[in-house]
C-alpha cells in the first residue's frame, strides 16, 4: 500500500518579530525617555523658582562636567570589554600634582603637563597589568584605586592645597566665555571628540570589535591587547583632565576629589546604552546618562533631601543601569 504524505495547505509564516524590534528600539532610547521624564518631574515639583532658572541649568552643567569627561573615556574601556575603577583616584592625583607643582613655583602650563603625565603613568600601569600580566581589569583598577587614594592621603596628610593662579582657575573651572561656563565647554568638546573617534575612526571600530568578540577581532588582524592598553591610557588621561577641572572649579586640590565618581561614571555609561559586556557603545547616550544623573542629584538637593537619601537613589540608579545592560544583551 502506497502511503500518502499529509501536507498542510496552510502556508508557512515567518515569526513576527515586530514586537521584539519595538522593545529593542524602546530600550535603545530609554535613557532619553527617562531623562525627559526626570526633567519634567523636577520642573513641575520645584518650578521656575529653583530648577528651571538659567543659573541652575549652568550649575548642573558645571557639576556634571567631570563625570562627562571621565564617562566619555570610560565608554571606550567598557566598549572593549574591560572596566576601570581607578578614575576617581586618578583625578585626585592629577589635581594634587598640579597644585603641588604650582606651589613649587612653576607655571600653570608645566603643572598641567605634569598632572596629565601622572594620569598617563596610572593608565600605563593599568594597561600593563591587564594586557601583559593578564590580571582582570576589575581587580587591577580596584587595587590601583586604593593605592592612589592612600598615596594622595600620605603625600598631603589629608590637607587641601590651594590654587591661586587666576588663569588656571578661569580656564579649567570658574571662568566663562560669552556667559557660558568653561566647564560646559570642556565637557561638550570631550564628548564631541569621543563621539567622532568612536564612530568614525578605525580605533573606535577596533574598540567595539575587541569587546564584541576578541577572538574574531584577532583573526581579523586587530591587536586587541594594544587596543585595550590604549583604552586604559585614554581613560587615565580623561581622569587627569577631570582632576584639573575639579581643582579649577574649587580653586584647591584635595585627596578626596572624585571619591565615588567611578560609580557615577559607570552608571552614566551603562544607562547611556553601552553594553557592560563590551561590543556596543554610544557617546551621545553616555553624555545623556551623565546629565540625567547630574539632574537627579541637583533636583534632590533643591528638594531638600539629605546625603543618605541621595546615596540611596544613586545606588538604585546603578542597579537599574546593570539591569538594563542585561536586558539589552539577553
Amino acid at each position: 500500500m502506497q502511503s500518502k504524505a499529509i501536507v498542510s495547505e496552510r502556508p508557512l509564516q515567518a515569526p513576527r518579530l515586530d514586537g521584539m524590534f519595538r522593545i529593542r528600539a524602546l530600550q535603545d532610547y530609554i535613557v532619553y525617555i527617562v531623562f525627559a521624564a526626570v526633567f519634567v518631574y523636577f520642573a513641575i515639583m520645584i518650578g521656575d523658582s529653583g530648577f528651571l532658572t538659567v543659573r541652575n541649568m549652568f550649575n548642573i552643567a558645571r557639576t556634571t562636567a567631570m563625570i562627562v569627561v571621565m564617562a566619555t573615556a570610560m565608554t571606550f574601556v567598557i566598549g572593549a570589554g574591560e572596566l576601570d575603577l581607578s578614575v576617581g583616584s586618578t583625578a585626585a592625583l592629577s589635581a594634587l600634582v598640579c597644585a603641588l607643582v604650582m606651589q613649587a613655583g612653576y607655571g600653570w602650563g608645566f603643572a598641567v603637563a605634569a598632572a596629565l603625565g601622572a594620569g598617563l603613568v596610572v593608565g600605563c600601569l593599568n594597561g600593563f597589568f591587564v594586557t601583559v600580566v593578564g590580571i582582570p581589569s576589575f581587580l587591577v583598577t580596584l587595587g590601583m584605586m586604593q593605592f592612589i587614594r592612600g598615596f594622595d592621603m600620605r603625600v598631603t596628610y589629608t590637607n587641601p592645597i590651594s590654587i591661586s593662579n587666576t588663569t588656571f582657575n578661569s580656564l579649567f573651572g570658574s571662568g566663562s566665555l560669552w556667559g557660558i561656563p568653561s566647564l560646559l565647554f570642556w565637557s561638550v568638546i570631550v564628548a564631541a571628540l569621543g563621539h567622532v573617534v568612536l564612530r568614525y575612526t578605525s580605533f573606535g571600530r577596533q574598540i567595539l570589535a575587541t569587546g564584541g568578540n576578541r577572538l574574531a577581532a584577532e583573526y581579523s588582524g586587530v591587536k586587541t591587547r594594544r587596543i585595550k592598553f590604549l583604552a586604559f591610557l585614554l581613560t587615565a588621561a580623561a581622569a587627569a583632565l577631570a582632576g584639573l577641572l575639579y581643582s579649577g572649579m574649587m580653586q584647591t586640590a584635595r585627596y578626596n576629589f572624585g571619591e565615588g565618581a567611578e560609580l557615577m561614571v559607570i552608571a552614566a555609561v551603562i544607562l547611556g546604552g553601552t553594553s557592560l559586556f563590551g561590543g556596543r557603545a554610544t557617546i551621545i547616550g553616555t553624555f545623556t546618562g551623565a546629565l540625567m544623573i547630574g539632574t537627579i542629584n541637583n533636583g534632590l538637593i533643591i528638594m531638600g533631601l539629605d546625603v543618605s537619601e541621595q546615596m540611596m537613589i544613586s545606588g538604585a540608579i546603578i542597579i537599574l543601569a546593570v539591569a538594563f545592560a542585561r536586558k539589552r544583551n539577553s
